[in-house]
Formats: C-alpha cells, sequence, structure tokens
C-alpha cells in the first residue's frame, strides 16, 4: 500500500518505480552470488543506471528527474523485494546526487561537467583530519563502510570543522574526493549486506579545495550554496531527512521479498516429520505479522514524508518534537523488520537456515542493517522521550 494522497506519482516517476520492479527477479537470481563474491554486478549496476534509478534527485539542469524523495524510497524497497544489498547500495549511492546539488556550483561541475552520470560514494563517520591552508584543506584519515565505493568515481567523506560563527565549536562537514586521491582496502567481510562491498577509505594528506566542502547539517542558504543554482524545493530538506529513511527503507522491500518467498515455499513444503508448512499456526501467524508490519512501516514513511515535503514547500519549520519523532520512527524499520524476519526463519525450521533459502539471507541482511548507527532505535526513541518529558534536545542532528 501506498499513502492516500499520490499527487507525486507523476507518469515519470510511476515509469521509474515500474522499471525498478521489472529488475527485481533479476536481482534476484544474481542476490546469491552477490553475497557469495561480496559486490554488486557492474551488470545490474549499468541496468540501474539505464533505467534512470540514479537520477531520481539529480537536478533536473544536470539531467535528473528532480523527484519527490517518496519516489526514490519506492524505487528502493522495489529493488529490495530482489535483493537487499543491491537496494542498500542504491539508496545509499543513489541520495547523493541530492546532496551534491547543495555545494557550491564548482564542485558540481568538477564532478559532473563531462559526465552528468557519475556516481559518488560515500562515509560521513567524522574521522577526518583537516588542516587549514590556502584555498582549502589537508585531508587525511581513515572510514570504514564506504557501501558501493567500487562502482564510483567521487567520494563524500566526514570531518570535524568549526563553525564559521567564531565559537570555536565544531561541527560535521562533508568533503568531496576524487578516485584519485583515496584509496580502498577491500576488507568488507561480515554477517549480512555483503554484496554492497563497504570497504574501508584510506586518505593520506591530500588538498580538498573550500568548494568541495559542505557543512552537513547546516541548513540555510549560506550553509547550501548550491540552491543559487538549484533553487527547487527538494533541496530545502534537511540532510538527515533525506539520508536516514536511505539506510532504512531497504529492509521493508526486503521483507516483504521475504513473504513472497514465503508463501512460496509454504506451499509445497512438506517438514521431515510429514507436517504440511501451510497448516503450521506459527507459519501462519509469522506471514500475516511480517505483511502487517510492512504496511505499517510504509504507511508511517508515506505520512511523514507529506508532513516533510510540505514543509519544504511552504518553508514551514516543523517543531524540534516532530522532527525527532519521525527519526526515532525511521531508525525503527530495521528493528521492526527484524522481529518480523525472525519469525519467518523460526517458522521454516531447521531446512530454512541453509543458504540456499533466500529468506535466510534477508535475515541476515536486515540484522546487518541494524547496526548501522543512524539506525541505533533505542538512542533516538530515548532522545524523543527526553523532550517529551522536558529535557533539552541531545541529537545534534535535529
Amino acid at each position: 500500500m501506498t499513502a492516500l494522497n499520490e499527487d507525486y506519482l507523476t507518469p515519470e516517476a510511476i515509469a521509474l518505480i515500474e522499471r525498478a520492479r521489472a529488475l527485481a527477479p533479476k536481482l534476484a537470481e544474481r542476490a546469491f552470488a552477490a553475497d557469495r563474491e561480496g559486490r554488486v554486478s557492474t551488470q545490474t549496476i549499468s541496468e540501474m543506471a539505464e533505467a534512470g534509478l540514479f537520477r531520481v534527485l539529480q537536478p533536473k539542469r544536470w539531467g535528473g528527474y528532480e523527484l519527490d524523495p517518496r519516489v526514490f524510497y519506492t524505487v528502493q524497497m522495489a529493488l529490495a523485494e530482489g535483493c537487499m544489498s543491491t537496494a542498500w547500495m542504491y539508496g545509499v549511492v543513489g541520495v547523493h546526487p541530492w546532496q551534491l546539488a547543495l555545494f557550491p556550483e564548482a564542485a558540481q561541475q568538477d564532478v559532473w561537467a563531462k559526465d552528468s552520470s557519475i556516481r559518488i560514494a560515500s562515509t560521513y563517520m567524522p574521522t577526518g583530519k583537516a588542516e587549514r591552508v590556502e584555498g582549502g584543506y589537508r585531508f587525511s584519515g581513515r572510514w570504514g563502510f564506504s557501501t558501493g565505493v567500487e562502482h564510483c568515481d567521487w567520494i563524500f567523506l566526514g570531518g570535524l570543522l568549526p563553525k564559521k560563527d567564531g565559537s570555536g565549536t565544531l561541527e560535521h562537514a562533508t568533503f568531496l574526493l576524487p578516485k584519485s586521491d583515496y584509496m580502498v582496502e577491500e576488507n568488507w567481510d561480515v554477517l549480512g549486506l555483503r554484496g554492497t562491498g563497504s570497504h574501508d577509505i584510506i586518505v593520506k594528506d591530500v588538498f580538498v579545495p573550500e568548494h568541495r566542502t559542505q557543512r552537513t547539517n547546516d541548513h540555510s542558504d549560506a550553509g547550501c550554496p548550491g540552491r543559487e543554482t538549484n533553487p527547487g524545493w527538494l533541496y530545502r530538506i534537511p540532510f538527515t531527512q533525506v539520508f536516514q529513511r536511505a539506510v532504512s527503507s531497504a529492509c521493508i522491500g526486503a521483507l516483504e521479498g521475504a513473504v513472497a518467498d514465503f508463501r512460496q515455499r509454504s506451499a509445497s513444503h512438506i517438514g521431515k516429520h510429514g507436517n504440511k508448512m501451510a497448516e503450521d499456526p506459527n507459519a501462519q501467524t509469522a506471514v500475516t505479522e511480517a505483511m502487517m508490519a510492512a504496511d505499517q512501516l510504509k504507511l508511517v514513511l508515506f505520512r511523514n514524508y507529506a508532513r516533510i515535503v510540505h514543509c519544504a514547500k511552504t518553508g514551514d519549520k516543523m517543531p524540534v518534537e516532530e522532527r525527532l519523532l519521525q527519526r526515532a520512527q525511521a531508525s525503527s524499520v530495521p528493528k521492526v523488520t527484524g522481529r518480523a524476519i525472525d519469525e519467518l526463519m523460526r517458522a521454516c525450521a531447521a531446512s530454512g537456515t541453509y543458504k540456499t533459502n533466500a529468506i535466510e539471507r534477508v535475515f541476515r541482511d536486515i540484522h546487518q542493517g541494524r547496526t548501522h548507527i543512524a539506525n541505533n532505535t533505542d538512542a533516538y526513541v530515548r532522545a524523543h522521550g527526553g523532550v517529551m518529558l522536558g529535557l533539552p534536545n541531545a541529537d545534534p542532528y535535529i
């Protein structure tokens, strides 16, 4: 289901979503290989690019579609029904054209002037060391978890810089570097989301010009100079509200894909003791509870984003209590879907734990997704709860 107000589903948006849905069966066929090899295939990346999927949030002036983010998340969930690793990678890499649009025009020209299909990877953990020099910064550091980096030619890296107000307080900044300025250490060997290829990044004393930096959480026009050339409402949404859903929504689509596999499996599976899976009360309960969970999570996603879009279009300021609640709700997606996939796996019984069972992979992928810092739901729930009980907001990103 989707939200009742679907005015954002233009013919262009519907076409993109249908292309993503058409790709999902192919992704399902390739998912085992992606999991085994630790990478999404170049063929898959090419097909997604040819379908225009990486351009959903890219400015029109750079050949993008500049569409409502609800289209982006719908595309991501559709891809996740086939392969969550592919959808996770799409969420992370596909959101970056939106952020590049906030950078100074010179940075946009650096990346897209010759080829507007160039992709950007990222790892925002603030471990970069930046030394101020004439015209920019000397930059070094090591970062983990750079999803899809081998399919990209530029990267966003996190660091801390003093605020421009002279207070001496540090704030998160995003540094933009070309492929020639960083090294990839291929060390991604983990429980789930194995196909994302989220390797480590190493930078050793490179120069980053000032125009390739952006104060990540400064939502003012001064902090987002790209709005001069990209004035659309899409680029007035705060960073956290766009990015956080990019690393949780794949879990919803993956759960729906697991439900489809579970229903197919239960239609013919008979256990070692002669019991039909479809007649198992645990299986009956698990499938409906999983479907309810996915439905409820999508309803909240689309409802919240209708409000976010309204504020971006009208300039209304969303109260901090509402923003904190939305952050808690977004971060809870992997936790809720994790509970549902646990029960589907339990109902598959011992034979379901073989890696030939696609549900086993989704089980690992969703639980891997829970480990992302943006999905640390307990912290964000407490942040909202503290404000509701009269304490000051403790979340620096809200």
